[in-house]
């Protein structure tokens, strides 16, 4: 499990670098009332949540629970009522700039979520192809 949380985090790592220069260069382009002044707080507020709940599932998965599928929705549910809670708090504090930040904060949330879908399924799809089925489990215990 440490290697794939490993990997994750240098993955993630690449991404969000990614990811800020890209928001570094439409910061320059666009009028500066577009922008949030919390962006740069934002990749690293998306880069910890990203982190944790790989971590979460992780070792949910790890269990081999019958029941992974329920706690993945449960989590995901939970980090979306989180970040809706963190938007509504930052844009009745800050009513000047609800709009930039919710709007920053949705491009960062569907981005950050892709990347963690796809490296997720890619982890479990590579990690089901390298290990035993039943049937090779039996056949090993079978031959000992």
């Amino acid at each position: 499990m440490k290697s794939l949380y490993i990997i994750f985090l240098k993955k993630l790592l690449v991404f969000t670098i990614i990811v800020a220069l890209v928001g570094f260069i439409f910061t320059i382009l666009l009028p500066a009332n577009y922008i949030t002044p919390t962006l740069p707080f934002l990749y690293v507020f998306f880069f910890a949540a990203t982190l944790v709940v790989h971590y979460i599932l992780l070792k949910v998965s790890e269990k081999r629970t019958p029941g992974f599928i329920n706690m993945f929705m449960l989590v995901t549910f939970g980090k979306l009522i989180f970040f809706l809670t963190i938007i509504l708090i930052y844009a009745l504090l800050n009513r000047d700039d609800a709009i930039p930040f919710i709007i920053a904060f949705f491009i960062l949330y569907v981005f950050f979520t892709v990347f963690e879908v796809t490296l997720s399924l890619l982890q479990s799809k590579a990690k089901r192809t390298s290990e035993p089925t039943d049937e090779e489990k039996k056949k090993e215990v079978g031959s000992e």
